[in-house]
């Protein structure tokens, strides 16, 4: 497979190319998911496009480069070919402190996030979610419900594919996306015709200077350009969406939901069943028929549920849908049950608040596996939890140090893992018939692994082989 960039290297001085071009040029940083689609709707819409990756770039997406006959280059970054750009689209995972984003933003070159640029060339509907926690399961949750009531819709943002790829190459009426805070830093004139926000507790902290308001800013994006005509669905009991609610008195027509019926309250649990109301009808079901478990499940399946009822979907088709709803890989996903010992994995847990909702679920004495690379994290948060549940800590991680400051003097049997296997053998000769064993590892996932999903597929892989 040859490498595109050498038609642009070799063929072609970079002055002279940028002399004779008379398109529009959009440079898309980075050769992922996010970026492949966005090079294939740009090219597509007739721009001069150009692909740069300081990685490696998969074959899948050298592929669909190469189909569409679209200029790359990867493992470097070739200032005169970026810097050329009439417009950037960014990969959510290149922070701004990056030495070609700096560049960029001294030449006021604009830089936007891929769902910008795909929302420029589709009318359909679009059910926007964030939060800091619980966004990848209430998005596949809303798809699951929509596609299952027959509805023509797609899966994007974090999950799916790429929704500009999506946008280049199908029709959907509508598309459930999730969307990361580093997604909506790049998004300006796009709007939610529903927009989610599930909670907001402290989260990538080192890629907003570590001030909470910055990050608070940022999930807020998603309420920007709605109006009245528009709806924001949210939780009511979060002190942080509480207070900025007030201080931005949002355009949107509001659908609180919340833990109990109260004032306003569109989504609530009521003698142990759910219950969604809108302005003509009204959604009930039994808690105990929900697929997912846990309280915080409970409130995605509200979030889904409300949005799902704002699009006309009937209450049959709703509660089919909650009913036999899988879940999502790496979620709270129970891999095996060995010695009578049950095996969990959460990879996909890397803030603090997200190891406390699976540590809130857990019913019997656990063995909790956490640590990776630390984005700020406060462990005040899920102190109270380790003490009660709790039977021991397992730390995976280069550098522990931080653990093993706040949890030493709390937990009597703590043990250091460098690798899965380790971490995993360390916990089956800890756990006794009748316990859990958790992997729920607080912090993201880049010292030993891949991503969260390497993480979660080695546990899985691992505790198989026990």
């Amino acid at each position: 497979m040859k490498n595109k960039l050498n038609k642009h290297l070799t063929q072609v001085d970079p002055a002279i190319h940028r002399a004779s071009c008379t398109r529009r040029r959009i440079v898309i940083l980075g050769g992922g998911e996010s970026g492949a689609g966005a090079a294939v709707l740009a090219k597509k819409q007739g721009f001069d496009v150009f692909v740069s990756d300081l990685s490696v770039i998969k074959d899948q997406y050298k592929t669909i480069l190469d189909q569409y006959d679209i200029a790359f280059e990867e493992n470097r970054h070739t200032e005169e070919l970026i810097l050329s750009a009439d417009e950037i689209i960014k990969s959510p995972g290149i922070p701004d402190k990056t030495p070609i984003i700096k560049k960029l933003k001294e030449k006021q070159i604009p830089i936007i996030s891929e769902i910008e640029f795909a929302g420029r060339y589709t009318n359909a509907k679009t059910i926007c979610i964030t939060g800091s926690n619980g966004k990848t399961t209430t998005t596949v949750l809303t798809y699951h419900i929509l596609k299952e009531a027959g509805l023509n819709v797609g899966l994007a943002g974090n999950v799916g594919n790429s929704m500009a790829l999506q946008v280049a190459e199908k029709e959907y009426d509508c598309y459930v996306i999730e969307l990361s805070s580093f997604q909506l830093d790049g998004m300006y004139q796009f709007k939610a015709d529903i927009a989610v926000l599930l909670n907001i507790t402290p989260d990538h902290l080192d890629r907003y200077n570590y001030e909470m308001q910055d990050y608070v800013d940022a999930k807020l994006r998603i309420l920007q350009n709605q109006t009245k005509k528009e709806t924001f669905i949210y939780w009511n009991d979060d002190p942080v969406i509480a207070r900025e609610i007030l201080k931005r008195k949002p355009a949107a027509t509001l659908f609180p939901f919340a833990e109990k019926k109260a004032a306003g309250v569109k989504a609530y649990i009521e003698n142990k069943k759910i219950n969604i109301e809108t302005s003509n009808s009204k959604f009930t079901m039994e808690e105990e028929l929900v697929a997912l478990t846990g309280t915080h499940n409970l409130y995605n399946s509200m979030a889904a549920g409300i949005a799902a009822k704002l699009l006309d979907i009937k209450n049959e088709n709703i509660r089919q849908s909650l009913s036999n709803f899988k879940g999502v890989e790496h979620r709270l996903e129970k891999v095996a049950r060995v010695r009578g010992v049950e095996y969990v994995n959460d990879s996909k847990a890397t803030n603090v608040n997200s190891c406390w909702y699976a540590l809130q679920s857990m019913k019997t004495p656990t063995i909790l596996i956490l640590g990776g690379t630390d984005k700020g994290n406060d462990y005040r948060e899920i102190e109270l939890l380790v003490l009660e549940k709790c039977k021991a800590l397992i730390f995976l991680g280069i550098d522990n140090s931080k653990l093993h400051d706040f949890f030493d003097d709390k937990v009597d049997t703590i043990s250091d893992a460098g690798s899965m296997k380790e971490a995993v053998d360390h916990a089956y000769a800890i756990a006794q018939k009748g316990e859990t064993v958790l992997l729920s590892p607080c912090c993201a996932s880049f010292d030993l692994f891949q991503n969260y999903e390497d993480r979660g597929k080695q546990f899985k892989e691992c505790v198989r082989k026990l």
